[in-house]
């Protein structure tokens, strides 16, 4: 499945890391969203998503959500060096993805997250 989704190098995955990003990461709120971001010392953006049960009681609309999230950020042209943390609301299930969409990306820009038009990190 290469070519899909982000990289597993690109993927926050390490309890330490999304603890940090709770702890000292500067953080933007949207009724769909909280992003948390930092910025890390690798040539490339991490991703971490959190889905809880709260949000979705049932796994498959949790892991719709990640997907979502997930191609989401695949095309949003984040800046390298940079660890995001995006919290899923009650909302974010029932969302269209074109909300999900613009939701991210104010986000991103409210955290000054998102490339300069000519340099785009890696485009998928």
């Amino acid at each position: 499945m290469t070519g899909q989704g982000i990289s597993r190098a690109q993927r926050l995955r390490r309890q330490r890391d999304f603890q940090a990003l709770r702890e000292n990461g500067a953080s933007r709120a949207h009724p769909l969203l909280v992003m948390r971001a930092m910025p890390n010392s690798l040539p490339h953006p991490r991703f971490g998503f959190v889905v809880s049960k709260r949000v979705a009681p049932l796994s498959v609309t949790r892991n719709r959500v990640r997907r979502r999230l997930r191609e989401i950020v695949r095309t949003l042209g984040v800046q390298d060096g940079w660890d995001v943390l995006l919290i899923a609301r009650r909302s974010t299930a029932d969302a269209p993805f074109d909300a999900l969409q613009a939701a991210t990306s104010s986000l991103a820009r409210r955290l000054r997250l998102l490339a300069p038009e000519g340099e785009t990190s890696r485009d998928a």
